[in-house]
């Protein structure tokens, strides 16, 4: 018997990304990206810029939104699921 709940889980699961960052502080070495339709932020590596995959939705997020968010972070346009999931790639590797 147990209960999931999937906002540790996940947290649990990009550790390494440091993903839903409740704060506003960003730590050094680390971005805050907005993403989905409630604009989930979650904070991750800046080494994720050097990626391919990820420079792909940076020439998304440049056509879509340009670089400028109210809160200060970049808004990627794609949905929540398809970010974790690019995520947990870049983490695998």
């Amino acid at each position: 018997m147990g209960f999931r709940i999937p906002g540790i889980i996940r947290q649990a699961s990009f550790s390494a990304a440091k993903t839903t960052c409740k704060g506003l502080e960003v730590p050094k070495g680390y971005l805050a990206v907005y993403v989905g339709d409630k604009m989930r932020r979650f904070v991750i590596p800046v080494s994720y810029l050097n990626r391919s995959s990820f420079q792909q939705l940076l020439r998304q997020s440049e056509e879509e939104f340009g670089f400028d968010h109210p809160t200060g972070g970049l808004t990627i346009p794609c949905k929540e699921d398809e970010f974790i999931n690019i995520i947990s790639q870049l983490n695998e590797k």
